[in-house]
């Protein structure tokens, strides 16, 4: 797993939900989806959310999911 995908990990961890805005502004990651990808290939249940922003633009939010 590469270090900026344990990055990601920690901070769905933390706090539930990334989006690739907060990814790219606070992490400087690129292409959130390869990471997202990488994670739930290790088996990490991250779930994806389309969402709409003021403007009306869709964006993803993913999901750390807690076990049942």
């Amino acid at each position: 797993m590469t270090p900026q995908s344990k990055t990601i990990l920690r901070h769905l961890q933390v706090e539930g939900h990334i989006t690739p805005v907060e990814a790219a502004t606070v992490y400087k990651a690129r292409h959130l989806p390869s990471k997202i990808f990488e994670l739930k290939q290790a088996g990490y249940p991250i779930e994806t959310e389309m969402k709409r922003d003021m403007t009306g633009q869709r964006y993803a939010r993913y999901v750390m999911k807690q076990a049942s």
